[in-house]
């Protein structure tokens, strides 16, 4: 991958600037959430050593305050990064070519069970992105998905998640 600066902004999705100082600001709520739950467990000596949130006080507190410096250094200081690109258009949508359709077969693990789920996302890959024929492609996940379940279901007795909504296998007796 090559670095170059793409001082156009025109092609730009988000500039580095923005990616510091939100990545600064989630790293901050980061700290503090830990924070919080180390003041619950406890987070000073105790008699008899540390308690149990001391140490993780200390390492939020840290968080938060090169967080903060962070911040500063890219809200206030280094305005110059503004018109640095930290992705493209182009990059990004490739990107989201591949993570929306992941975070949909995430949710249909959950609501339909990972068989159906991964035919369905194999089949939709191979066609859509890898240009492959669809009899080819359903093929391949049907495939995939018979050896998943016979090596897990079968083989090893390691139940895979069947879907809380719906499960589509229920007529071949996979409960």
């Amino acid at each position: 991958m090559s670095e170059q600066t793409n001082n156009s902004n025109q092609d730009s999705v988000i500039s580095v600037r923005m990616m510091d100082i939100i990545t600064s600001l989630l790293f901050i709520a980061l700290g503090l959430v830990v924070m919080t739950g180390s003041i619950k467990l406890g987070a000073s000596w105790g008699s008899d050593g540390p308690e149990a949130g001391y140490f993780p006080f200390y390492i939020s507190l840290i968080i938060i305050l090169s967080s903060s410096i962070t911040l500063y250094q890219s809200a206030i200081v280094n305005k110059k990064k503004k018109t640095e690109s930290f992705v493209d258009k182009e990059p990004f949508k490739q990107v989201m070519a591949v993570l929306l359709p992941a975070i949909v077969f995430v949710l249909g693990v959950q609501l339909i069970g990972i068989y159906v789920s991964s035919v369905i996302y194999i089949a939709i890959f191979m066609v859509w992105l890898g240009k492959y024929p669809a009899w080819k492609a359903i093929a391949v996940a049907v495939g995939v998905s018979a050896s998943l379940y016979l090596m897990f279901e079968y083989w090893f007795q390691v139940p895979l998640p069947h879907g809380s909504w719906i499960n589509p296998l229920e007529f071949i007796g996979v409960n």
